[in-house]
């Protein structure tokens, strides 16, 4: 009988034992870490999608029609500024110079024949005037029919790279029918839009601090090793979409950048007095940003919130909370609205500061 009784006293202790550890457990799962955001000057990296662009493109454009003759350079190849590209077949044109050459020579005779005879007063000296205007007619004709024969040489008005050549050896080639293109890629443009709103943050902080430099991420994800250089605004912003357009300048040594490409121009832009919050303290729903506010009852209530930039592992806030807001930083998948909870506070630049925040 005594053996029973101590059995049961021991189960009793084990189970009010067992009781409190799952209490202490409950209440320990329960109590949630909560913060504030924090406001730091500070800056951030924005991507902004860019066209790539040569420093001068252009085509290149036959000016006399005729057959291609030669053609001396391949696609893709460097070439230098006077360097025959191609050659319309010259017969006609060298037989107009021939033609022109004659006429003027016909001419310049006629005139030194009228010439002598105002010497000698045999005719007026209109007539010699009419000679020499006829002299200038034709050496007018021969100088046009060495500019039409000089035509079926094209060549290479810069240095460059020729692009895809569409015609062959012998192709009956019209008057202003392209040939090619040649891009000039010792420097390339890189053309993005800004919205108003960071045009103004851009012409007020960052220029005014001589900060226009600027990196481009490529499309392999990899950043051009050479810094650019934000050098030309637009003059007007686009009605449609309130934009303005940016150009910067990229060195191009290695002739990596091509005209055409894409990529992202990354701008560093300073912040004064940014809202911070950590990353792990947002949901997305829909492509949209939320953050748990606590109110003075306790409860948490869903907030949606407009992310201006980022930074590691941190969210520079534009709108949706305030500094003065307690927000969840731990466990937002596992509370849902009007949910009335017991939290522990954070102080906010703890937080931060075990995130790394590299503020200025």
């Amino acid at each position: 009988m005594k053996k029973i009784v101590v059995a049961a006293s021991l189960l009793v202790v084990l189970y009010q034992t067992s009781c409190t550890t799952r209490a202490e457990e409950k209440e320990e799962v329960s109590k949630f870490s909560v913060t504030s955001p924090v406001q730091v000057d500070t800056a951030f990296t924005k991507e902004y999608v860019s066209q790539i662009r040569s420093i001068k493109n252009i085509e290149i454009r036959a000016q006399e029609k005729g057959f291609l003759e030669n053609i001396f350079v391949d696609e893709g190849q460097y070439v230098r500024a006077g360097q025959v590209l191609f050659k319309i077949m010259p017969k006609v044109y060298e037989a107009e110079l021939l033609k022109a050459e004659a006429e003027a020579r016909a001419a310049d005779i006629e005139l030194q024949n009228t010439t002598s005879l105002v010497e000698k007063n045999i005719v007026s000296k209109n007539e010699q005037a009419v000679a020499q205007a006829k002299l200038d007619q034709a050496k007018a004709e021969m100088a046009l029919a060495k500019l039409h024969l000089s035509f079926t040489e094209i060549r290479a008005p810069f240095d460059g790279i020729i692009d895809r050549i569409p015609k062959r050896l012998g192709s009956l080639i019209d008057e202003g029918e392209l040939l090619t293109s040649l891009s000039d890629n010792s420097q390339m443009f890189a053309y993005f839009n800004v919205s108003e709103p960071e045009y103004l943050d851009y012409q007020t902080n960052t220029k005014s601090h001589n900060n226009t430099k600027v990196n481009l991420l490529l499309a392999n994800n990899t950043v051009l090793p050479y810094e650019g250089k934000v050098e030309l605004i637009e003059g007007e912003f686009d009605n449609e979409t309130g934009n303005i357009a940016f150009r910067a300048k990229f060195p191009n040594p290695d002739k990596l950048l091509k005209h055409g490409e894409t990529g992202k121009v990354l701008m560093t832009i300073p912040m004064k007095n940014a809202l911070i919050i950590p990353q792990k303290a947002t949901y997305e729903i829909q492509d949209k940003k939320y953050v748990f506010v606590v109110d003075k009852d306790n409860t948490v209530k869903s907030r949606l919130i407009t992310i201006a930039g980022d930074l590691p592992d941190l969210y520079v806030v534009a709108s949706g909370i305030e500094a003065t807001d307690k927000i969840l930083l731990e466990g937002v998948q596992k509370v849902k609205d009007n949910d009335k909870i017991n939290f522990e506070f954070h102080d906010p630049h703890e937080v931060i500061a075990h995130l790394r925040l590299k503020a200025e």
